[in-house]
C-alpha cells in the first residue's frame, strides 16, 4: 500500500460514510431496509448480538483488516530478525491479539455481504509503505529491534485514530472491540516506548 499517512485525516467522515454507503451491500434476510442497517450478525463466539452493525461499523472493519494484517506481517518477521527478547515476546503478543480480531471483523463483513475492502486505495494512519515493510524485513538484531518499535508505535497510534469511527457505535460487538483495541495498544505503545528507551 502506498504511503498516504495524512489521508484519512484529510478526509470529511461524511464523504466517506457516502463512499461507504454506495459501496456495501447488505443482507435481505432480517434487516431493516428503510434504515440500510443489516440483520443481526453472529460473533465470534456464535452469540447472535442485540444491535445491527452501522455503515462506519462496516468501513471501520473495512479499514482496520488490511492495517491489523500489516501489525501481523511486522510482528512475523520479528519471530527471527528480532534479538531483544521483550521484543519478540511484544511481537507474538501483538499477532496473538490482531490475528483472531482479523478474523472477527472479516465475519461482520461477509455476514453483512459487504465488499472485504473500500474498493478504493485508502491511506490509513500509522500504516508503512511497501518499501518500508521490505526495508524492515532486512534489518536484524538491535537495529532492527529499534525500526519494529519506531514504526509500531506509528501504527498503534494511526490504529487509535481509527477507533473514533466506532466510537459512538450501537452495536455491542463493535463496542467491545473498540475498547479492547484502545487497552491493548495503548498499553503496548507505553510498553514500546520503554523498551525503546533501553535500546538507545
Amino acid at each position: 500500500m502506498k504511503n498516504k499517512k495524512n489521508a484519512f485525516v484529510g478526509l470529511g467522515l461524511s464523504a466517506i460514510l457516502i463512499t461507504t454507503l454506495s459501496a456495501c451491500t447488505f443482507n435481505s434476510g432480517d434487516s431493516d431496509k428503510s434504515n440500510g442497517m443489516m440483520g443481526n450478525p453472529s460473533t465470534t463466539t456464535g452469540a447472535s448480538n442485540s444491535s445491527n452493525f452501522s455503515p462506519s461499523d462496516i468501513m471501520f472493519a473495512q479499514m482496520m483488516i488490511p492495517h491489523h494484517q500489516q501489525a501481523v506481517e511486522m510482528s512475523t518477521l520479528a519471530e527471527t530478525r528480532a534479538s531483544s527478547a521483550e521484543v519478540k515476546k511484544l511481537a507474538a503478543q501483538i499477532k496473538a491479539e490482531q490475528a483472531p480480531e482479523i478474523a472477527q471483523m472479516t465475519k461482520w463483513l461477509t455476514d453483512s455481504n459487504s465488499p472485504t475492502s473500500m474498493g478504493h486505495d485508502m491511506g490509513m494512519n500509522g500504516m508503512l509503505t511497501d518499501s518500508q515493510v521490505a526495508n524492515l524485513g532486512k534489518l536484524k538484531g538491535r537495529a532492527f529491534d529499534k525500526e519494529f518499535l519506531k514504526s509500531m508505535i506509528a501504527h498503534h497510534k494511526g490504529a487509535l485514530q481509527m477507533v473514533s469511527l466506532i466510537k459512538n457505535t450501537k452495536n455491542a460487538e463493535a463496542k467491545k472491540l473498540a475498547q479492547d483495541i484502545v487497552k491493548a495498544q495503548t498499553a503496548e505503545i507505553q510498553l514500546m516506548k520503554n523498551i525503546s528507551t533501553k535500546l538507545n
